[in-house]
């Protein structure tokens, strides 16, 4: 998806057991290649890598989270003096701004044309999300039940995996799972 910070094929070690690599245009002063140790080379790699659980893009300016002229500026008008805000009446000045972020339905939609709110037989927006089930077993059991009744969720050629020994596995022990999660749809 997206490009290494460096080319493999341009890095190479020396004789002498120094890594070199070879720019791909020469500086000002004709340096065509660059020569590090090994341990100053992999430091140079690790300071590439990005924080973890911070977002890759950043914005500073208008642009940042909490600059006063940031509703001006972008579409959606969101940002620490938003009209959206100024026209609400029971605003309350001590309450920072806080925008409602989109649901797991809402980013389907928007990412992939995925519509979820929208009925296969009838092509209306009917569709009302009540649960998310996310444990293998049941997930089974609902693609199987829905098989012998051949529903056009599942389809004639589509059928659902066998299930490999699902008792004797521990599914999803790294995390809680949430029950009563609201889907905002």
């Amino acid at each position: 998806i997206s490009r290494p910070a460096i080319s493999e094929q341009r890095l190479n070690m020396t004789d002498h057991g120094k890594v070199r690599y070879e720019l791909k245009t020469p500086y000002r002063d004709g340096t065509t290649h660059v020569f590090f140790d090994p341990l100053d080379f992999i430091g140079k790699l690790a300071a590439l890598i990005p924080p973890p659980r911070l977002n890759l893009t950043r914005f500073f300016g208008v642009f940042a989270p909490n600059s006063n002229l940031r509703a001006q500026v972008t579409a959606s008008q969101r940002g620490k003096n938003s009209p959206k805000l100024n026209n609400k009446e029971n605003r309350q000045s001590d309450k920072p701004y806080h925008a409602r972020s989109m649901s797991w339905a809402q980013r389907l939609k928007r990412v992939f044309n995925i519509d979820m709110t929208e009925c296969e037989k009838c092509q209306q927006h009917n569709v009302t999300i009540i649960a998310c089930i996310i444990e293998p077993a049941i997930i089974h059991k609902i693609l199987s039940y829905l098989d012998k009744q051949g529903s056009p969720i599942t389809g004639n050629n589509t059928r659902a995996p066998p299930v490999v020994a699902l008792e004797n596995r521990v599914m999803f022990d790294d995390f809680t799972i949430q029950r009563d999660f609201d889907f905002g749809a």
